[in-house]
């Protein structure tokens, strides 16, 4: 029976395809991804199959070609662009006598490489135990067999079910470690939103040259190189903006093209700073020729961390290598849309930092809050941020409050506390109750 090798860095990379033949943007950044995780690319075969066979993926044909391959390379490792059932990454490995990764595993493995602090390294765990688990089903045959031998008998438990036991164990203490992680890091954003910090997000592709610009605005010492996911673990820094402000500028794990969900899953506490942020700032590589591409696919994963609804501005970055100007483009409101700039050689900066304090401009409103008699905490906690201009009691024994804050910090209010827009009064008090409170 074929062993599984438990290292080789030689691939032979398998650019396969149900849709058409990959592009060359699509092989190109699949090579960088093998290359980030290590591998050395010795050969690459590509392969177009409208109906993927259910053994192998690729045909009889290519099959016999890849085995060619292999031998010709001395390679230890295939990597396969298209995602493979269990079975089929099994079957694989049968045949060609060496390790078969598709390119969730391969992203699974670079993040693995890459995390540094201890929320990372869990979040990576977890996302590699989901991955695996699946791995589990009907591939390892040689799992299936019940222990034997002197003090090995058990109870009728196959080493398969023990794996999926141990596995299932492991996967429920990672996740209650990340859910104390994850208190911990929403405390520190409802302190944030008690001193009334607004909160930026920093996203964008991978290799978009977000950890520069992070840098470069804050004056961190993120680690920067030119390679896919350089940095993953989440960094959060003072921003000080034009006339005095200043924001949290949150770093955030760089996307990729067909993110495994297994990540999405497991860094969603981290990504959860994107939908939490005042403002996203999207970072796009304006040198790339694929960045509407680019662009579609970050916006896919922000739907799906339900944050596609918070404000935007684009930030065109690396104009250096267009020979650009910066410059600023704004939107009907006057307001910064998009900015191209180099974080690189820090031309452009400061029209970004103007765009953001534009973005977050404090602009107060009075509205006027009805409360009814059990929301008496609600009446307090308004009382306690100051926001409370006059009062005027109801009838049936509740308040109406006149309140002054910015639009944005009254609907989180009314969102975090449970309150429904309809309490929100068209008209002012009375006069004569006014008058009685000043």
């Amino acid at each position: 029976m074929f062993e599984r090798p438990q290292s080789g860095e030689r691939a032979v990379l398998v650019h396969a395809s149900p849709d058409g033949l990959p592009e060359d943007s699509e092989r190109e950044e699949f090579a960088e991804l093998a290359r980030s995780a290590g591998a050395v690319i010795a050969a690459d075969l590509i392969s177009s199959r409208r109906r993927p066979d259910p053994r192998f993926f690729i045909g009889k044909g290519k099959l016999d070609e890849l085995k060619a391959l292999i031998r010709a390379n001395d390679a230890e490792l295939v990597i396969s662009s298209a995602a493979l059932s269990p079975s089929q990454e099994r079957n694989l490995e049968r045949e060609l006598k060496c390790r078969v990764v598709d390119r969730a595993g391969l992203i699974l493995d670079i993040f693995a490489q890459r995390a540094r602090s201890f929320e990372g390294k869990l979040q990576v765990e977890l996302a590699q135990l989901g991955h695996l688990s699946t791995r589990l089903v009907r591939g390892w045959t040689h799992l299936e067999r019940q222990k034997g031998g002197i003090g090995l008998r058990g109870p009728g438990e196959t080493q398969l079910e023990t794996d999926r036991r141990l596995i299932g164990r492991r996967i429920r203490q990672l996740r209650e470690r990340l859910e104390h992680v994850d208190t911990r890091r929403s405390m520190n954003r409802r302190n944030r939103m008690r001193a009334e910090i607004p909160t930026v997000a920093l996203v964008g592709y991978t290799n978009a040259g977000k950890s520069t610009l992070f840098n470069a605005l804050t004056d961190a010492d993120v680690y920067v190189k030119d390679q896919l996911f350089a940095t993953l673990d989440p960094t959060v820094r003072r921003l000080d903006l034009p006339e005095g402000g200043h924001v949290i500028l949150a770093d955030t794990v760089g996307f990729v093209r067909d993110l495994p969900h297994e990540l999405i899953a497991a860094f969603r506490s981290t990504l959860q700073e994107a939908r939490e942020a005042d403002l996203i700032l999207h970072l796009i590589d304006a040198s790339d020729p694929n960045r509407w591409q680019r662009v579609r696919q970050v916006n896919s994963v922000l739907k799906q961390l339900d944050a596609d609804q918070v404000p935007q501005i684009r930030v065109y970055n690396k104009i250096d290598k267009l020979d650009r100007k910066p410059r600023v483009t704004n939107n009907r409101a006057g307001e910064g849309r998009a900015v191209w700039l180099s974080a690189l050689s820090g031309e452009g900066l400061p029209m970004l930092k103007e765009a953001i304090a534009r973005r977050l401009s404090q602009k107060t409103v009075h509205r006027y809050l009805a409360l009814s008699p059990a929301e008496g905490r609600q009446r307090a906690k308004l009382f306690e941020l100051g926001v409370v201009l006059n009062e005027e009691a109801r009838d049936d024994g509740g308040w109406a409050l006149e309140v002054k804050m910015t639009e944005k910090d009254l609907r989180r209010f009314l969102k975090r506390e449970n309150l429904a827009d309809h309490q929100l009064e068209p008209k002012p008090m009375s006069p004569s109750a006014t008058a009685a409170n000043e």
